[in-house]
């Protein structure tokens, strides 16, 4: 059977045999897979010309709300791609990995989304640069999709959680998505791509499958095209070098593998949990998806004087791993990919073999359970010990086997760990077991430059720890040097990946139309009607409203302390407040914002709901006995909501810019809250269409 490759708005099956694909354990050909004959300018040209504008006219909440319609329809299938997966030697956990990894990371993605940014069709970055004394002249950031596609080249060992991490990120952005899985499990891919395509959740071509080679795809990207790679450092290398994406000047990020680490801190005895929990980890990390993950344990350090104690540990675990067919029940590992992995893991190890000690491993004396499973494709867990771990030239500081093999360092003190941990040229993860937070905090500080991510387990956290080789999407997930030198995932930062940063120039007035949120010296507009009593469909960006004054007095400070039972000595000592810095006693902070409150705020029932909350508040002036306040609010953002079911109501939240002024016009407090407010009408599009209008 031949896999098909989606491109263009339509299945498409390569031209020619193809390469073969074999079932993981039983060695039986499953699948054919070539892209021969798809024309990939016409890809590229889809992408860009055809799915790109759709993408576009997409806020970035309704992109969100896709992404999580999809993850729901994707988890309706589970058990159809824990089938398929299968035959890529994948044990149930493996492959919950993998499929359930990916489909959360959609989750988590179109939450973040709607946490972080507004709901346009473009992101407004950081705070308002003033370029002029008089406030005339300011710039902000925007970041805007990019007007090409995301090409994802994606490793064999995770075809499901490395394409949903990569196209979450892209689509959020607005870019669709042109994803190349590795040869050898493109066939779980494709049944990946086929439900996504089959559900119609995302505009046509949002994403795009090929199947084999890459042809000459990269030979025709562009300066708007970005590439995304996961895979060995090697070829990362070549990528990066590509003539095309050099003189374009293409946006390209890699994931690599690396010699990650696992510590044993020095303070840990064997007797401690800590003990058995860094145990455990290695053990899991050489085994699950038989080792095959980039983010797996290559090197375990210990210290000198447990080493014995930590390898009699390992090898009893070890040789309790049950290796065979992954559907018979109590198989704990299954095979590598294919025999040519095997071949290359095994290659591997026995240069790695010139330098270090096997203690276990290492060579295909081992029983396989199952009756359909052959030794073609299997290799056990391999450990070995290298007693000259500060040479950067040992073997396991240049060697990875991309298996269940690791191999054990001994160290004498915290900063030898961390030059043996940096010895690796750069990681994505290393972990760290000890109870000692003074130990951790030093090895923490000492590998960070050389780390993408640092796990510090102990007795508290271990229960909830989400594990060494686990990736979080709010998380950066890449490492330097031979880590790739890029990021993925990371929250937010993934999404601004795919996007342009421009810094836009001009009168406040024109950067908060531009960027849809009012910036502090931009023209504002007061109506007869009070802003709250509009909805939220009837309110423009930069509505503001001025209040009466209000003279404060010493009853205000004695009832609001007396209230609060806040009685510091600024507020009611006399002479201690003129000895500090204020000089005279002054009214508490909270007292002037709920003054304003009480002055900003409409009495009666109408689109107002509720207070959503606070944001950026800053005391700036202090307010005295007798000086006169009075404050304005002005319509900063507008953020619209989606209908949960079950709500009769539409509704969207309003960030309120709030300046408190004294009589001589000096800001005393300045802060943002937030409203939710009702909309007049039910249909998002037509607050869309107002949005847009306006």
């Amino acid at each position: 059977m031949k896999t098909r490759s989606y491109v263009y708005g339509k299945w498409v099956e390569g031209e020619g045999e193809g390469r073969e694909v074999l079932h993981a354990v039983t060695g039986e050909p499953i699948a054919r897979v070539t892209s021969d004959g798809i024309d990939f300018g016409k890809v590229l040209n889809y992408g860009r010309n055809q799915v790109g504008p759709a993408l576009r006219e997409m806020t970035i909440h309704e992109r969100a709300s896709a992404l999580k319609a999809l993850a729901k329809h994707l988890s309706e299938n589970k058990e159809l791609f824990y089938e398929i997966s299968a035959k890529s030697g994948t044990t149930q956990r493996d492959a919950m990995v993998d499929i359930d990894g990916g489909i959360g990371t959609l989750f988590s993605y179109s939450s973040i989304a709607k946490k972080e940014f507004a709901n346009e069709r473009f992101i407004v970055e950081g705070d308002l640069e003033r370029l002029s004394g008089d406030g005339t002249f300011a710039a902000r950031h925007l970041l805007v999709p990019r007007r090409g596609v995301s090409v994802h080249i994606n490793a064999f060992n995770f075809p499901c959680w490395g394409m949903l991490e990569k196209i979450a990120p892209s689509l959020l952005a607005g870019v669709p998505a042109v994803v190349k899985p590795a040869t050898d499990t493109a066939y779980l891919a494709e049944a990946v791509v086929r439900e996504i395509v089959g559900s119609g959740i995302l505009p046509e071509g949002a994403v795009q499958l090929i199947c084999g080679g890459t042809g000459d795809l990269l030979d025709r990207l562009e300066e708007q095209d970005t590439v995304t790679f996961t895979g060995s450092a090697d070829t990362a290398r070549t990528l990066r070098c590509h003539p095309n994406l050099i003189a374009r000047s293409i946006p390209f990020n890699a994931e690599a593998d690396s010699l990650n680490c696992s510590i044993l801190g020095q303070s840990v005895s064997a007797d401690d949990p800590e003990f058995d929990l860094f145990v455990r980890e290695v053990v899991r990390e050489m085994t699950v998806k038989a080792g095959q993950k980039c983010t797996a344990i290559r090197r375990i350090l210990v210290p000198q004087d447990k080493v014995d104690t930590v390898v009699a540990a390992l090898t009893d675990k070890l040789r309790k791993i049950t290796m065979g067919d992954p559907s018979v029940e109590g198989v704990k590992m299954g095979p590598l990919v294919s025999p040519s992995q095997k071949r290359d893991v095994h290659a591997t190890v026995e240069s790695l073999r010139a330098q270090c000690e096997v203690l276990l491993g290492g060579n295909d004396d081992f029983d396989l359970v199952g009756d359909k499973a052959v030794k073609d494709a299997f290799y056990p867990p391999t450990l070995l010990y290298c007693d000259d771990p500060l040479n950067p030239d040992a073997a396991p500081h240049l060697l990875e086997a991309f298996g269940p093999v690791s191999t054990v360092l001994p160290y004498q003190n915290t900063e030898d760990a961390a030059r043996i941990a940096a010895l690796g040229r750069g990681s994505l993860v290393t972990s760290l077991f000890t109870y000692d937070d003074k130990e951790a905090a030093q090895l923490v500080l000492d590998c960070a430059p050389w780390h993408g991510r640092l796990l510090v387990v102990n007795r508290d956290c271990a229960a909830a720890s989400t594990g060494h080789g686990s990736p979080l999407p709010q998380l950066v997930h890449g490492g330097p040097g031979r880590a790739g030198g890029g990021e993925e995932l990371g929250g937010a930062r993934a999404v601004k990946h795919y996007m342009q940063r421009c810094s836009v120039q001009g009168s406040p007035s024109t950067l908060m139309q531009v960027g849809r949120e009012y910036v502090a010296g931009a023209r504002t507009r007061e109506s007869d009607i009070h802003p709250f009593r509009k909805y939220f469909d009837e309110l423009q960006i930069g509505e503001s409203l001025t209040t009466h004054r209000r003279t404060v007095t010493e009853a205000d400070i004695v009832n609001f302390g007396c209230l609060t039972g806040d009685h510091f000595y600024a507020h009611f000592d006399e002479i201690a407040a003129k000895e500090s810095l204020f000089g005279k006693r002054v009214a508490h902070g909270y007292f002037v914002i709920s003054a304003a409150a009480g002055m900003f705020v409409h009495p009666s029932p109408g689109p107002v709901l509720a207070n959503y909350g606070l944001e950026n508040l800053r005391f700036i002036e202090p307010v005295g006995i007798g000086d006169t306040i009075q404050a304005k609010i002005t319509a900063k953002q507008k953020i619209e909501k989606n209908k949960r079911p079950g709500e009769s109501q539409g509704t969207g939240v309003v960030v309120w810019h709030v300046d408190v002024t004294n009589q001589n016009g000096g800001l005393c407090a300045s802060y943002d809250i937030l409203t939710l407010v009702a909309r007049r009408s039910n249909q998002p599009a037509e607050a869309k269409q107002e949005r847009e209008g306006s």
